[in-house]
């Protein structure tokens, strides 16, 4: 009998969808018998979403709660916090920030099996103080991992990225082989785990035309390459680099299985087009598991009841199906 799983998930911001989407989709009633969903966040305005949309009251969650129950889990210190839908708040943000660390405590604690986390405002991160880019620097931190990648999952898609939330005028000065070996690396750890055994991984150029033999930028020639060739050498299944106009071709095509990507866009315009419903982002690396919806906070629609909450249904599928597994990096 398999081990029953519970998973935290975080409300993020609170003027945003997360909530939302949150109790929308923790409160499922397909879920896995021994799928126990904890929701973490202000008690008050899950239970007020949850009331919205006409569902039973959620019980508060303790380690004796039974098995596949969906629960509220407000951490000691959250402050008194009112929705404010649509808007960047630091006291929202220093909120979000707080859970997230209640969560990764929990999974250290062997309390959760795993996180699913909320979107968050990184202007209002940087408004309240929060002096990290996002949740996987965040992420990172917390569990003093020494490498981590972000994997984007979405249809028939899995990509990795080699840099993440960058200006691109830095881009191509954060293209290192240490990146490209890291994100490589990584991605054929966790390949296994997504039932994929015999990978073929190919690695983005991050010029047109990968470069042109160095008519076109020297990147793919002088730095790509290279690694890729050191990699391949070393038994990785990889090839590149591959022009990114041709790549998620080769994709849909399953000549490959998974993407690295040099930077966000690259990767994620393509994996939003064909599944913008239903992506994940996987935090490769972590000794916990950790996944998110992958949109943001849509203040636009925050607090109208009209957010899809299919990305994040996503996300608790996939953490729950990476938990029941042997983590690489525990």
């Amino acid at each position: 009998m398999s081990k029953a799983i519970t998973l935290g998930i975080t409300a993020g911001d609170i003027n945003g969808i997360g909530p939302e989407v949150a109790v929308k989709a923790a409160c499922r009633d397909d879920w896995p018998e021994d799928l126990t969903r904890v929701l973490i966040g202000h008690a008050g305005i899950l239970l007020d979403y949850a009331e919205g949309l006409g569902l039973d009251e959620i019980e508060p969650w303790s380690e004796e709660s039974e098995p596949g129950s969906v629960c509220i889990w407000q951490p000691e210190g959250t402050p008194d916090l009112s929705a404010k839908p649509g808007e960047i708040d630091a006291d929202a943000s220093l909120a979000a920030a707080a859970w997230i660390t209640s969560a990764v405590e929990a999974c250290q604690q062997g309390k959760f099996d795993g996180m699913v986390t909320g979107p968050i405002c990184k202007e209002g991160f940087k408004s309240a103080g929060v002096d990290v880019p996002g949740h996987t620097e965040m992420l990172q931190q917390l569990t003093g991992s020494d490498r981590v990648a972000m994997l984007l999952v979405g249809g028939p898609l899995r990509v990795a990225l080699v840099t993440r939330h960058l200006p691109i005028r830095e881009v191509a000065d954060a293209i290192t082989p240490e990146a490209i070996r890291e994100a490589v690396e990584l991605l054929n750890d966790v390949l296994p785990m997504l039932g994929i055994f015999q990978p073929e991984i190919a690695v983005c150029g991050l010029n047109p035309h990968a470069g042109d033999g160095g008519t076109i930028g020297t990147e793919d020639r002088d730095v790509i390459a290279p690694v890729v060739a050191e990699l391949k050498k070393e038994g990785f299944p990889v090839q590149g680099p591959v022009p990114a106009d041709t790549v998620f071709k080769l994709a849909l095509e399953e000549e490959v299985h998974a993407i690295v990507a040099m930077y966000h866009d690259q990767g994620l315009a393509p994996l939003k087009m064909l599944a913008f419903d239903i992506g994940v982002n996987v935090t490769l690396g972590l000794p916990i598991i950790r996944t998110s919806p992958d949109h943001g906070t849509a203040f636009d629609i925050a607090g109208k009841g009209i957010a899809y909450s299919s990305s994040m249904e996503e996300a608790i599928r996939l953490a729950d199906k990476l938990a029941r597994q042997k983590n690489p990096w525990a």
